[in-house]
Parts: C-alpha cells; structure tokens; sequence
C-alpha cells in the first residue's frame, strides 16, 4: 500500500509500504475513506531530526472494515467506521471512567501501529475503539464525521474540563481552538473571546460562536481580554497551542478562582505554576490528550442531524500522493486543516 512518513523536520514522503495485517485476534484492517493532518503533526514537521525517522504519520480516519479478528464483536466486514486517535478496549477501570487514552491495553495511532495518512491501517482493539457510522462512505457528512476522530472531541474535551460557565476565552485559531469555540457555545458560555490574528479563521470562530476576537497576543492580549471582562479575566481559559506563551496569556487572562485546560501538546517541560500564577489566585489546571471516545456517541447524533458542522474547520483536500503539500500548506497557514482522500 501507499502511506506517509516523515523522515526529518519539512521531509514528509508517501512511499510503499508493507500492507497491515491482523496480529491479534482483537485487530480489524481498515482501508482508509478520509483522513487529515493535525495541528500536532506541524511539530515534528518542524523539529524532527533525522536520527528519529522515518515515522508513519496520522491519527484520525473514517474507514471501511476490509478484515477483522475473530474476537471483535459488534462489527463487520464493510462497516463504515471512525476511529478515535487512541485506541483502547473501552471495557478497562479507566475507560469505563471514560479515560480510555489511560487504557492499559490501548496506545496511540502512528505510534508503532502505523499511520492513517495511508490507504489502509490496522486497528488494535478495534471493538472497543471503532464506531460504525450510520452513512455510506459517499456521505456529504464526511468532513464533518472525520473531526470526531479527534478535533471535534479535543475541543470538547477542552471546553468539558474547564467546566465552562458563563465566560471564556479559548487561546489559539487553529482548528482544535474553533472546536473548543463550538464546544463552548454548546456548554453554554455567553461571553466567548477568541485569540487569534488570522481573518479567516476567527471569522469561522464567529460562525462557531465567538462574540469577541482578540489579535493582540502576549501583554497586550491579556489586557485586551480583561477589558472585555471588566478586569477580571474570564472564568474559564482553553488553551489550544501548547507553546510556553500561549500558557503564559492563559494565566494572566484568568479570573481567580477560575480554570485553565489546556489541550495543545506541550512543547515546554516547565510551566509557572506558583504562587502568583496558579496558588495564589486559586487557579485549577486541568486538560490533557482527549478520550475522544468517551464522547463520540454524545457528539454523533448533532453531526448527522446538520445541527452543527464541524467538517468547516477543513478549507482544502488532497489525494494522498499529495499530503506533502498539504503539510507545506498547514506550516506556512495557507491552510487551516487538510482533508486526505485517498
């Protein structure tokens, strides 16, 4: 088959590849309907050295089950299905606790399993991670089922942890931080303020929900949000870029006694989490990778009925011979998020 690796930072290739197989009894082989590259995959793409590639690349998909172990049950051959970015056997302490990214028996896509920026993929613990989709893989619905994969669910994820009440301010523009817009909204918040420079997307944050859009960024930014609050920051931060500085706004936009979650991969090992910063304004710290599945079955039902239409966040699509570009394009943000139709 055909997949993408990426072999240092800016070198992605689409190259042959040996075709999955079942290895476990509980695997399914998934050929791949649609998939996308992730905000997160931009930050190997700009700092992976060569001595750590080639990795296969990708973590979320729709698919159709081509073969399946003979432990899986309540699936078949032909379902269409999407898949969480983890894996997991949703059956564990922890996923009944609805923390299957912690499942003892699961892991990660693209992490020694194989990416889904391919033409097909195998699934561990496919009955507990895949969800068979009530639509055919012409569906016009697509775009938007794929963001249950993870975008949709991280932003959810995002907004859910911080126990958004009436005001928030969600930090990042990128497709994971329209999402926690849109998963705001639904949360009911009535203050939104999104921090972001780029038109095109806090116009689609304004779509999403967005009631106040903040280019300003360090300093500057935070003063901006706390005048939009009467000096007190917002209730509730989502922090949606995992760089040092986008935490660093998101501890001087919060009101005391308020939240920070924080769903951008951290590409910092210290953070302030001291006195001034978090201790003594009474600041909870919360977020982490997504158990998406957790909150598929929740989510599903707003997607297939048109209430909301999360496949927005896409503004391109590639075949997959193409995904190189679609990472050249995400990198210089001539793109928000690339489709992959393979």
């Amino acid at each position: 088959m055909r997949a993408t690796f990426m072999h240092e930072a800016g070198d992605v290739r689409v190259q042959d590849a040996p075709d999955p197989v079942i290895e476990r009894p509980t695997d399914a082989i998934v050929r791949v309907v649609r998939s996308c590259v992730c905000g997160s995959d931009l930050h190997p793409y700009r700092t992976m050295t060569s001595a750590a590639g080639p990795v296969p690349m990708g973590h979320e998909f729709l698919g159709v089950i081509e073969e399946i172990g003979s432990d899986v049950s309540g699936l078949r051959r032909g379902d269409l299905v999407v898949a969480p970015f983890a894996y997991a056997d949703n059956t564990c302490a922890f996923c009944r606790e609805g923390l299957q990214t912690s499942c003892p028996d699961g892991g990660f896509f693209a992490a020694g399993i194989g990416g889904a920026q391919a033409e097909a993929v195998r699934v561990p613990q496919a009955g507990g991670t895949l969800v068979k989709l009530p639509v055919g893989e012409d569906s016009a619905l697509l775009p938007s089922l794929l963001t249950l994969a993870d975008v949709y669910g991280t932003g959810h994820h995002a907004a859910r942890q911080a126990r958004v009440t009436r005001r928030t301010t969600v930090i990042g523009d990128g497709a994971v931080g329209l999402m926690a817009v849109l998963s705001a909204r639904q949360l009911g918040a009535e203050q939104i303020i999104l921090m972001g420079r780029h038109q095109s997307r806090t116009d689609l944050g304004r779509f999403f929900g967005a009631t106040d859009v903040v280019a300003e960024r360090g300093e500057e930014g935070i003063e901006k949000v706390r005048e939009l609050t009467g000096g007190q920051g917002t209730h509730t931060v989502l922090e949606a870029v995992g760089h040092l500085p986008a935490y660093e706004m998101a501890v001087g936009a919060v009101r005391a006694g308020g939240v920070i979650s924080r769903v951008g991969v951290p590409q910092y090992e210290a953070a302030p989490v001291g006195f001034t910063s978090l201790f003594g304004p009474n600041v909870t710290l919360t977020g982490g990778p997504a158990p998406v599945r957790a909150y598929i079955d929740e989510l599903l039902p707003a997607v297939l009925d048109g209430t909301v239409e999360p496949g927005r966040v896409f503004d391109r699509t590639v075949s997959l011979d193409e995904v190189p570009e679609a990472y050249r394009a995400m990198d210089r943000r001539e793109s928000l998020k690339v489709l992959v139709a393979p």
